[in-house]
């Protein structure tokens, strides 16, 4: 056959065709169907048979609309028939092909057993297995093989596809090669004390990933022509007209700098693509500001000019007429669900060449490598972790350098030092190697840092070794390098921590704070502990599940003998542990146990089980904010509903600012409501605790006497001043300086509070994309638009625009915090000091208060399911 034949059998072979020579002459084919006991059968493009058929029936085919929709998806993946024995695979993306070497002849029609090989963990089968036979979801790494019998870790997650009515009809399969960036078989290694030896757990990462990664195979073959309809046209004009790059606004306070969208030929990378950068805009003589000033994009020359366009009067500014897509981008909230998610650490976004190994274990084996350090090494994860560092050593290796280094390790001192290394492949390279001690608070050594920079380009041919130039330069580098590293490090868990240690502060006893000592619910637990007992689960009888999150559950609880309500979350500690949780959870008991207001948790208890650690806190019978939105009519508040909410929500912030304390995932399912309407934030475990410097700031004083008595008075400012560069929070809420990697401090929250009060007076946010990927691209990139449909206050689009600024120094309340977004006009008529005292506006849909129905069966913690009720990955 010839060439042009063999790709179209290549092709056709993907929808489960064979090509035969047609009478049409040269070059001229007919498809025709294979039959499962091998026979084949002409078919014609009319051909209407589907997955229904009997058995012996033609092997099913997905639509020439999927396979266009699919077909322009960047995953690795394939698409079985789960109404078939053996789920046969119905299509394979041209990544799959590439990844394990089998041509579509091979795949079509077969089940994907064939990766298999001597090694693939048949314990990891058994669970694809029992979650295929039940129509399940499942995740998880397993050792696969390609055609010419290559093993590689595949981390593998099935998703079901059901129809209407329930029935599992496809299974995806998407397939991540991740033999580079894996533990592989370290996983399993552990220490004397019982936890992992790795510092970080790479499965729950990669997983992490992988589950929004499918998110957009599974809603393309849900709904093709949506997909195909997003390929072809820009769903950002289809969603409003851009705002014009330059308006007028009347009497606001600062100027707010521009941003504008970079050219449309820019194609950034979302995971590391720089912050765009505003000018900010100066004040006119006519004392009207400019809403929007001038970016000059990174593609733009410094010399280009843009011309002021006319003025606009105010109440034209920001809106178009828009129409709305029908795209599954912004599909329906019911099975939108939002999770905060934790994909790295501070430490794992370090991009520099780093180990930390651990000298408290044998032979001081790494537990922990960037991926700067396989990149540079060429070693996968794999082959260095629980492994010395002597692998980079070669035969131009200088020993007395590594003696000197022996002797820095021995004595527990620092040392920076150049010598000759090797990579895997054998190729030589110069490494400027400093080694930093870490120590503990009692200031016992716990682990070593070593920073690597490969200076082969600065070596003098002569000297055979760096400048001295280059050297004093370099040393600064890694120097610098170990300090961020020994900072970002000391956010995690002691490695050689006791099991039983890393959940003692859920132990600890908790006192009630001033504003609440005297409420019937502190009086409730205090009637307990005042006989001497140490409150646990068993004093608490279940009433119902409130919701479960990602590494847990909440739930309504009845503290015996006092008929008072709580709500208890629970956090399951191997979950935790796998997850890279164990301080996210220990920063969430600390916080919580220094709140004392009326729009923040109070923690009544904390207590630990063999498997659980829970927190007792206040029942908001109001139930999530997100509900409430939900069930107005248009999803989403009238503007005196959102501005109520906001207000609550900024005095909530301001405390927790004071405190120290960077929210991080500010959004509607974190906020929720008090029996009288009022809020209460909660969910503290993406949030961290930074240094903070409350100040008394007082206005200079008037050179008019007669105004003295109209003086303002002194301004108290308590921002958090401490920066973080985690990569956490959840998708459409997320600050642009989150994404960059640049660091973030409380300015993040007041981003947050933008796109809170967008969603809730446009019943969705600005820049939710297609997948995470296309969200955070949107994020830095897209324009801020505002649907003409919904009449919403100048003030209040304002308001927003000043808050989703992409520069975070000047972002509303950079300055002083919580005061200037207080003092913005959206906020005009509210009553800072007595808000808690304001009845909540009404709504088209009241609040519905979350009951304590009577219950047929009497529940006990015993009970299969009651308290390990964490979200099933089958999400779809």
């Amino acid at each position: 056959m010839s060439s042009s034949g063999s790709t179209i059998a290549e092709r056709t072979a993907e929808w489960g065709l064979v090509v035969r020579p047609d009478n049409g002459g040269e070059g001229s084919f007919k498809a025709v169907t294979r039959w499962s006991g091998g026979s084949e059968k002409a078919a014609g493009t009319a051909s209407t048979r589907t997955s229904e058929e009997g058995e012996g029936g033609v092997i099913p085919r997905v639509s020439q609309e999927l396979k266009d929709a699919l077909s322009s998806l960047q995953q690795t993946f394939v698409v079985s028939d789960a109404t078939k024995p053996d789920c046969p695979i119905l299509y394979a993306s041209s990544g799959f092909f590439t990844m394990t070497g089998y041509s579509s002849k091979e795949v079509i029609g077969r089940n994907c057993r064939f990766l298999q090989g001597p090694e693939t963990d048949e314990e990891e089968v058994g669970k694809i297995r029992s979650a295929v036979k039940s129509g399940k979801s499942y995740s998880g790494r397993l050792l696969n093989y390609k055609k010419d019998g290559t093993p590689f870790w595949n981390l593998l997650t099935v998703t079901p596809i059901k129809d209407d009515l329930g029935n599992t009809i496809k299974f995806i399969g998407m397939q991540v090669e991740v033999s580079k960036y894996t533990e592989g078989i370290v996983d399993k290694a552990v220490r004397p004390n019982g936890l992992p030896q790795s510092l970080i757990r790479y499965d729950a990462r990669q997983k992490e990933q992988a589950l929004d990664s499918i998110t957009e195979v599974v809603q393309t073959v849900k709904h093709p022509k949506s997909h195909v309809r997003a390929g072809s046209h820009d769903t950002a004009n289809n969603l409003n007209y851009v705002l014009p790059k330059s308006t007028e606004r009347i009497s606001m306070a600062t100027p707010t700098p521009g941003r504008e969208t970079p050219l449309s030929g820019a194609t950034p990378d979302a995971f590391g693509m720089a912050s765009p950068q505003g000018n900010t805009s100066k004040p006119r003589s006519s004392l009207r500001l400019s809403l929007m000033g001038r970016f000059k994009g990174p593609s733009m020359s410094s010399s280009r000019k843009l011309e002021d366009p006319p003025s606009i009067e105010p109440e034209v500014l920001m809106t178009k007429d828009a129409s709305r897509t029908n795209s599954w981008e912004h599909a329906e909230r019911e099975t939108d669900m939002r999770q905060g998610f934790d994909l790295a650490t501070t430490l794992e976004r370090i991009e520099k060449n780093f180990v930390i190994s651990d000298p408290r274990l044998p032979d001081c084996p790494i537990i922990f490598a960037s991926d700067s350090f396989l990149e540079l090494t060429e070693y996968t994860r794999e082959e260095i972790l629980g492994r010395n560092c002597r692998f980079l050593q070669g035969p131009e290796t200088d020993q007395a350098t590594v003696s000197k280094i022996r002797d820095a390790i021995r004595e527990q001192r620092e040392i920076t030092v150049q010598l000759i290394n090797y990579t895997k492949s054998g190729k030589k390279f110069w490494n400027l190697f400093h080694l930093q001690p870490m120590r503990d608070q009692k200031g016992e050594l716990q682990y070593f840092i070593g920073v690597q920079l490969d200076g082969s380009d600065h070596v003098e041919p002569l000297r055979n070794r760096l400048s001295e130039k280059s050297e004093q330069k370099s040393a600064k580098l890694v120097k610098a390098t170990a300090l961020n590293v020994d900072e970002a490090v000391r956010e995690l868990p002691d490695a050689n921590l006791r099991p039983e240690d890393l959940w003692s502060i859920h132990s600890q006893p908790v006192f009630p704070l001033p504003h609440k000592r005297d409420s019937s619910l502190w009086k409730a637990i205090q009637k307990i502990t005042s006989r001497g007992e140490k409150i646990g689960l068993h004093h608490f009888k279940p009433i119902k599940p409130l919701g479960c999150g990602d590494t847990g559950s909440v739930h309504l609880v009845e503290l015996e003998e006092t008929g008072e309500l709580y709500a208890m979350k629970a956090m399951e500690k191997s979950m935790m542990m796998n997850r890279n949780k164990v301080h996210r959870a220990c920063i969430e008991r600390e916080i919580i146990s220094l709140l004392d207001h009326p729009f923040l948790p109070t923690l009544y208890t904390s207590f630990e089980t063999s498997t659980h650690v829970c927190l007792i806190t206040d029942f908001c019978s109001g139930g999530e904010l997100f509900a409430l939105l939900d069930r107005q009519p248009m999803k989403f508040f009238k503007e005196e509903s959102a501005r109520f909410y906001a207000a609550e929500v900024v005095i909530g912030l301001e405390y927790l600012h004071c405190l120290g304390i960077v929210y991080r995932d500010l959004k509607p399912e974190n906020i929720l409501l008090q029996e009288d309407g009022h809020v209460v934030l909660t969910d503290f475990d993406l949030s961290f605790v930074a240094s903070c410097k409350p100040q008394v700031i007082k206005h200079p004083p008037s050179n008019n006497r007669r105004r003295s008595k109209s003086q303002p008075p002194p301004m108290f400012v308590a921002e958090p001043v401490t920066n973080s560069n985690s990569f956490v929070g959840t998708e459409e809420y997320i600050a642009p300086e989150i994404i960059t990697g640049t660091g973030h401090s409380s300015a993040i929250d007041w981003w947050a509070v933008g796109i809170l009060v967008y969603e809730m007076l446009y019943g969705r946010t600005p820049f939710r994309g297609k997948n995470r990927q296309k969200t955070f691209a949107n994020i830095l990139h897209k324009d801020l638009t505002f649907p003409s449909s919904i009449p919403v206050s100048l003030e209040a689009r304002q308001f927003i625009y000043g808050l989703l600024n992409r520069e975070p120094e000047s972002r509303l309340g950079s300055n002083t915090g919580a005061n200037e977004i207080k003092q913005h006009p959206f906020f005009r008529g509210i009553n800072w000091p007595l808000i808690r005292c304001m009845s909540p506006p009404v709504l088209e849909v009241p609040l519905e208060l979350i009951g304590k129905e009577a219950r047929g069966n009497v529940v006990s913690w015993e009970d299969d399911g009651v308290l390990t009720q964490s979200m099933d990955l089958d999400i779809f």
